[in-house]
């Protein structure tokens, strides 16, 4: 057992203008959790990733897209993207998003 001790979530200096941030939580073997800043009009363009993920979103509002759909999401909603399918984010207000993402 490992207890780690978490900053704020919803810690505001992750922001930048010039792209989307993306910093670790926790890494480990079986799974890996970063917090993703992203300021309004910023994306992430859909592109595969070899994990699958959970996104959950801490604050703000964003377009997700998986696969052939697309999903706007707000704080507390949440969306899980398997291994290997498109994902991309567009976000609409400035947001902050816990990803949770398998260790492969």
């Amino acid at each position: 057992m490992v207890r780690i001790k978490i900053d704020n979530m919803l810690e505001k200096n992750g922001f930048s203008s010039e792209k989307p941030v993306k910093k670790d939580v926790l890494k480990s073997e079986n799974f890996n959790i970063v917090r993703i800043y992203l300021k309004k009009g910023q994306e992430i363009k859909p592109h595969p990733e070899p994990y699958a993920v959970f996104f959950l979103v801490l604050e703000g509002k964003g377009l997700f897209t998986g696969k052939e759909e697309k999903f706007e999401l707000t704080t507390n909603d949440g969306l899980f993207i398997k291994a290997n399918e498109i994902r991309g984010i567009k976000c609409l207000e400035n947001m902050i998003v816990l990803g949770i993402q398998d260790g492969h």
